[in-house]
């Protein structure tokens, strides 16, 4: 039971840090970005030949962040600054991106499942509460706290943070107060791409990067945000731990039924209230 909960609990993490980025689009530009599991997918698959190439898992961390945070930014100037408030256009273009990617993908990396190489420092195990468990995943779950904190510092006590919180609610009146809008959008996509980078590279250590891992943690961070409410980050936290939790005792007690459970979640919060756990109905 102990390691089914740490289990759910550093697989919380990293449906947070994907689905948090995610969040933060919707939140405060209305984007429903298709493409960011492919940012998780590519910056496992550059945290792999980084880490290879230096020997140096720090250097995967940054390379695997940096190369999400510039695509991000080529999408959002390139692309979705000329879609704002054209929900299909939207859509279509980000859908149509994951195919790129994946393409991408295939001609460099050839389609092989790679791991990022498990930095030797937090490698193995330790004894906790009567339990031999991974460093590594203890590591996962630090790291998702200091992420957590760090998003409520900057959402909460910062400038930005109030700025950001003021977009999510009158964008307009933000722009006709003299904020430049268009590169608070702009700052906000890269956080998330650069989100989606870090979860990469932390997930791809346990299950690897290879192709279709995009549109399975897509489909996983929609249902946190789902669940969670859209465009709130606590919501994400907590649907995070919802279907953390659920995919992992599913998996581990009733495997035939576990996407089942997943689901069955989303279901019952949607059912209680459909605007998600801590959302606002529109």
């Amino acid at each position: 039971m102990i390691v089914q909960f740490l289990n759910g609990l550093s697989y919380s993490v990293i449906l947070f840090l994907l689905a948090s980025g995610l969040c933060l689009m919707f939140g405060l530009m209305r984007i429903v970005n298709l493409a960011h599991g492919s940012l998780y997918m590519l910056a496992g698959y550059v945290g792999f030949s980084v880490g290879k190439w230096t020997d140096s898992f720090l250097l995967a961390v940054v390379a695997g962040i940096a190369t999400t945070a510039l695509i991000s930014f080529v999408m959002e100037r390139g692309l979705l600054r000329f879609l704002y408030k054209q929900d299909i256009e939207q859509l279509l273009v980000t859908f149509g991106l994951i195919y790129i990617f994946q393409n991408v993908a295939r001609d460099i990396w050839k389609g092989h499942t790679c791991f990022v190489a498990e930095p030797a420092i937090i490698s193995g195990n330790l004894q906790l509460l009567g339990v031999t468990y991974s460093i590594y995943r203890l590591v996962i779950i630090v790291v998702g706290i200091v992420v957590a904190f760090g998003m409520w510092m900057l959402e909460e006590r910062t400038k930005l943070g109030a700025i950001i919180r003021a977009g999510v609610d009158d964008a307009q009146m933000l722009e006709g107060l003299g904020k430049n809008i268009k590169w608070i959008f702009c700052l906000v996509f890269v956080l998330g791409g650069a989100l989606a980078g870090l979860s990469g590279i932390l997930g791809s250590i346990l299950t690897g990067a290879f192709l279709g891992v995009d549109l399975m943690v897509l489909i996983l961070s929609l249902l946190v945000i789902v669940i969670g409410g859209m465009g709130s980050l606590k919501g994400a936290m907590l649907g995070s731990l919802l279907i953390g939790f659920a995919d992992v005792f599913g998996k581990a007690y009733m495997p035939d039924f576990a996407y089942f459970i997943v689901y069955g979640v989303m279901v019952a919060v949607l059912v209680v209230k459909p605007s998600g756990l801590l959302g606002r109905p529109e």
